[in-house]
């Protein structure tokens, strides 16, 4: 799953895709049917990255791209999101058992649904994360962090230094006036 650019903005409902930024803030597209684009202000606009967040869990935190594999697992449809808050407890006792079902509200549970529903579409959902290697097997391997640096030809008409070149002397700052 890739939701590498895949932002939640405060105050805001639903997704937003990162297209870039400028002087005023940055320039997101919403991934909903309007496809809206607007500048959030760098100052006073929230940013969460979907890769980023994590859920309260008993033992450590759970990530949020876990949970929303596990919601794209499960046998039957997903409920939607304004199903009733026994149903969607249900739910995320099967896909999250190990989270804090005292720290993890009902709203939270439907905000998770929600964005399941919007991004279960779309293609981004079945890629798999960029730097992300798949094992033989199938399994996911740990994310390669190390990059090969490729060394490049200098072009033919770019001039070598010469060896004989001496550098430039400095000009004194000071100014000397008449002792």
């Amino acid at each position: 799953m890739n939701l590498r650019g895949i932002v939640a903005v405060s105050g805001r409902p639903g997704l937003f895709k990162l297209v870039g930024q400028n002087k005023a803030g940055y320039v997101l597209e919403g991934l909903d049917a309007q496809k809206v684009k607007i500048v959030a202000n760098i100052s006073n606009t929230k940013l969460a990255s979907l890769e980023d967040i994590t859920i309260y869990g008993e033992d450590e935190d759970l990530k949020l791209i876990d949970v929303l594999a596990n919601l794209a697992a499960v046998k039957g449809d997903v409920p939607d999101a304004k199903a009733d808050a026994a149903v969607l407890k249900k739910l995320f006792l099967e896909v999250a058992p190990s989270h804090d079902q005292e720290k993890v509200y009902a709203s939270d549970m439907k905000k998770i649904v929600t964005w399941y529903h919007l991004l279960k579409d779309l293609p981004l959902f079945t890629e798999e994360a960029p730097g992300a290697e798949v094992a033989a097997d199938g399994g996911k391997v740990e994310e390669k962090t190390e990059k090969k640096v490729k060394a490049t030809p200098k072009p033919s008409n770019a001039k070598a230094p010469s060896k004989t070149a001496q550098p430039a002397k400095k000009a004194s700052m000071t100014s000397k006036k008449g002792v």
